[in-house]
């Protein structure tokens, strides 16, 4: 098909201003006008990089260096995540696989790189790549995270944390900033002590590090002793039904199952904080074996912003 000329294009719009469209039609049909070329409502995008080269020559060292974790471990996350990542095929074009939803997000979550960016590397457009971002969110947390975040065996948790020299502890918490785009409504609520957006994430988490119940999701504004109070997990401790173990005794005070805090948070029954102010020696001692068995929840979390 030949090119039009300058011409000839402003000449197809003065037509059209001046003879109504039902009138360029029956003149494009006549071949008088030059009928304009249609174009697809999506553009063509290659798949390549991803279906030739991850996917059939990557091994497991590039796996690991670009989507943190092994093929292996990536195809058995994308069979428990399945479920909720199926989608069928419509008219207009093919989904995307659950494989090519999963390695869209891992590897968005894994660099710094923007979303025009990721999708030209996945051949997908911004709009795409961002709804795949949330909907293997939205499945890690509806099929994983009871399965990854829970108490597990608590009498090997106190046997940690006595190792550490504190007694019939089972867990440290705290909270930490996690970064986020300024929202649309109520953003100074937002802005931390840091000066930037964030919202908080509050965990328990045992001996080793690993976490043990999280609750995310309040302004960072917001007091760490309040968000406590409407954390689940205070609902169960107040209870007594998040530790079902009996009490020891030490000396002669029958002490529960404890969990650590820093000085944030109130002192209760089942929550032991540090001493303020001027200190003896026990309260001291005391202290630092405190300090010494909460420092595994700093290092969780420092453990999971390095991934």
């Amino acid at each position: 098909m030949r090119k039009e000329s300058d011409e000839e294009i402003d000449m197809n719009i003065d037509l059209a201003q001046s003879t109504g469209p039902s009138n360029v039609k029956i003149m494009v049909l006549l071949g008088e006008v030059h009928g304009m070329e249609c174009r697809f409502w999506a553009r063509e995008t290659s798949t390549d990089w991803w279906d030739c080269i991850v996917l059939q020559v990557w091994d497991d060292s590039q796996w690991l260096r670009n989507f943190r974790l092994h093929k292996g471990t990536f195809m058995e996350l994308c069979d428990l995540l399945s479920p909720a990542l199926k989608h069928q095929n419509t008219r207009m074009r093919a989904a995307l696989t659950v494989e090519k939803r999963v390695a869209i997000a891992l590897w968005k979550l894994a660099t710094p790189d923007r979303y025009r960016s990721v999708g030209n590397q996945f051949g997908v457009g911004k709009s795409t790549l961002g709804a795949a971002v949330i909907q293997v969110a939205n499945a890690i947390k509806e099929l994983l995270i009871s399965r990854v975040v829970s108490l597990g065996n608590v009498q090997v948790i106190v046997d940690g944390f006595a190792a550490k020299g504190f007694p019939n502890c089972g867990g440290a918490t705290d909270g930490t900033h996690i970064p986020i785009l300024s929202p649309e409504h109520q953003a100074t609520e937002y802005i931390n002590r840091k000066g930037y957006f964030s919202k908080l994430l509050q965990a328990l988490v045992e001996h080793k590090g690993r976490f043990t119940n999280m609750n995310v999701g309040w302004p960072r504004k917001v007091h760490d002793a309040r968000i406590f109070r409407n954390f689940g997990l205070f609902k169960k401790l107040e209870e007594g039904t998040y530790f079902t173990d009996p009490k020891i005794t030490i000396g002669d005070v029958e002490m529960p199952i404890v969990i650590l805090g820093d000085p944030a948070y109130p002192l209760m029954p089942w929550l032991m904080k540090p001493y303020t102010g001027s200190l003896d020696r026990i309260q001291d001692l005391f202290n630092y074996r405190l300090s010494k068995c909460r420092m595994v929840v700093e290092c969780a979390f420092g453990h999971l912003k390095a991934r």
